[in-house]
């Protein structure tokens, strides 16, 4: 049935719904745990997460709403559903331009030896906590620079803020 539709809606794919224990020692407050979570078979970026089965099948229906979009907007098709679909990732034109930027702002910010950081990553990406005061303030330590209107919190946007305050070489 698969090759004669174009229209795809979440029924028309395969779904895996998994239980989690929940960890009553966790005290996260901006990453929640999640009883349920459920993903599309070979499609795992489209994915949601509730604490009952409903919860979790209605945020993998937004999620799925909101691919679907994207894609019509990129004129782009979904997936035929059982199809793999491969990972893509967000470009790294931006944070490229900033090679050795980048990797001291790694080390010495974000206090990891290496990370895959592409134009669409942000502050919110490397900490659990409920805001970026941490991290706004390390940078304004390590390079002098005050980022926080940086409403986004992009590491590309940053990159770039830190490195048009250097002086030239």
């Amino acid at each position: 049935m698969s090759l004669l539709k174009r229209d795809w809606t979440l029924s028309d794919y395969p779904i895996s719904m998994r239980e989690h224990a929940i960890d009553p020692a966790y005290v996260g407050t901006r990453l929640k745990q999640h009883r349920y979570s459920a993903s599309i078979v070979n499609w795992w970026v489209i994915s949601g997460g509730g604490n009952t089965k409903g919860e979790t099948l209605e945020e993998l229906q937004k999620r799925f709403a909101a691919e679907n979009a994207r894609r019509a907007d990129e004129r782009r098709a979904l997936p035929r559903p059982g199809t793999h679909v491969p990972i893509e990732f967000a470009s790294r034109e931006r944070v490229d331009a900033h090679p050795e930027l980048t990797k001291d702002f790694v080390r010495r910010v974000l206090n990891l030896d290496w990370a895959w950081i592409s134009d669409k990553s942000s502050l919110w990406d490397f900490h659990a906590s409920d805001d970026n005061r941490v991290l706004i303030a390390k940078i304004n330590e390590v390079y002098g620079v005050d980022v926080s209107d940086i409403e986004s919190a992009r590491l590309s946007e940053i990159l770039e803020r830190i490195a048009a305050a250097q002086p030239s070489s």
